[in-house]
């Protein structure tokens, strides 16, 4: 049956995942590092198009509002929630530079950008990492399995071991859902 092969092939990226410890390991230190930048009062924003806004949203808001507990907020961001703003500048500029412009005004020196393309070829999120590099903010990509032209500029990749666009997305929240759980952990253990 269709939905069992579907399900199947959702497990078995996952299950790829989790046999592959470099890949486990990039995961904690990338969860080492937004804990890091919190605790020196810096802030983490997400960008991504289609599917990957949507979980660059939705990632923003686990940060910013909770995950498993009353605490306090983070400071995250998705950087394409303001449609004014994203309208203006895709007119009068270019969708391209929609992401470079914001980080520009946003980004400073520790924070992180997690940049999100399933292709690793987005050339709004490129420009964004380029702009985040200038301004001395640490970048994770989340990606495919190749990484595409993006994995030049990340400090760390966490590319999917999948080249199938739904299952590299079902794959990037559970990555995300991860980092954002342990956060939250080793930030307000206490709060538990």
């Amino acid at each position: 049956m269709k939905i069992n092969h579907i399900i199947e092939q959702s497990i078995k990226v996952k299950k790829q995942i989790l046999e592959d410890g470099e890949l486990i390991q990039t995961i904690q230190t990338v969860t080492d590092s937004i804990v890091n930048c919190y605790k020196n009062d810096g802030k983490v924003l997400f960008c991504g198009n289609g599917g990957s806004a949507a979980d660059a949203q939705h990632l923003a808001a686990e940060l910013s509002g909770k995950f498993y507990f009353d605490r306090e907020p983070l400071n995250s961001e998705a950087l394409h929630v303001n449609t004014s703003y994203l309208t203006a500048v895709g007119n009068d500029y270019s969708y391209q530079e929609i992401y470079a412009r914001i980080v520009k005004a946003k980004g400073r020196k520790g924070d992180i950008l997690v940049a999100i393309s399933t292709s690793g070829n987005s050339q709004n999120v490129l420009n964004a990492m380029i702009q985040a590099k200038e301004q001395g903010m640490q970048i994770v990509g989340l990606s495919g399995k190749t990484g595409g032209k993006m994995k030049e500029l990340c400090d760390f990749l966490i590319p999917v071991p999948c080249e199938d666009t739904p299952r590299i997305q079902e794959a990037h929240i559970l990555i995300g859902h991860i980092i954002c759980q342990l956060v939250e952990e080793d930030l307000f253990a206490q709060n538990k």
